[in-house]
């Protein structure tokens, strides 16, 4: 199993804690929001458990689906995370659509760095993992 696909089956095991952390009390507010920033809703929890499921796959599959994961899984995450800072909304959950842009003064910037900053940071490292990282793990595998 390459690093890549280690990285693929790490990722789907964070998308199913994320799944599961939702559901302890504990880590919800009175509102029911995760870490009193994330207001998460029944599909919100199917996207998570289905980009766990998709990695997990492409894991066990080969090294190159689970690079083919990390390039299209990462563009579209942090797509979403970059389009919910600038806008306040994002377009995975629908929120771009529905919400459609938010001012400053609906989101404040600290909570939508906050609020989007997973969506940046696990897209932004899926894209560095398939675009850059890939490569330099398919040169080894050739030369080894």
């Amino acid at each position: 199993m390459s690093l890549i696909q280690k990285l693929a089956v790490a990722y789907a095991a964070l998308f199913f804690v994320v799944v599961a952390v939702g559901y302890v009390p504990a880590f919800n507010d009175a509102d029911g929001n995760l870490f009193s920033l994330f207001s998460l809703q029944w599909y919100d929890d199917l996207l998570h458990a289905f980009s766990g499921v998709w990695a997990l796959v492409a894991a066990f599959v080969s090294h190159r689906q689970s690079v083919l994961y990390f390039k299209l899984f990462g563009a579209v995450y942090l797509f979403d995370g970059v389009l919910g800072l600038v806008t306040g909304s994002g377009y995975l959950d629908g929120g771009i659509f529905i919400n459609g842009f938010r001012s400053f003064d609906d989101i404040e910037l600290p909570t939508r760095f906050f609020a989007n900053a997973p969506h940046l940071a696990i897209g932004g490292f899926a894209v560095f993992v398939g675009f850059w990282l890939s490569r330099r793990v398919r040169a080894s595998l050739a030369a080894g």
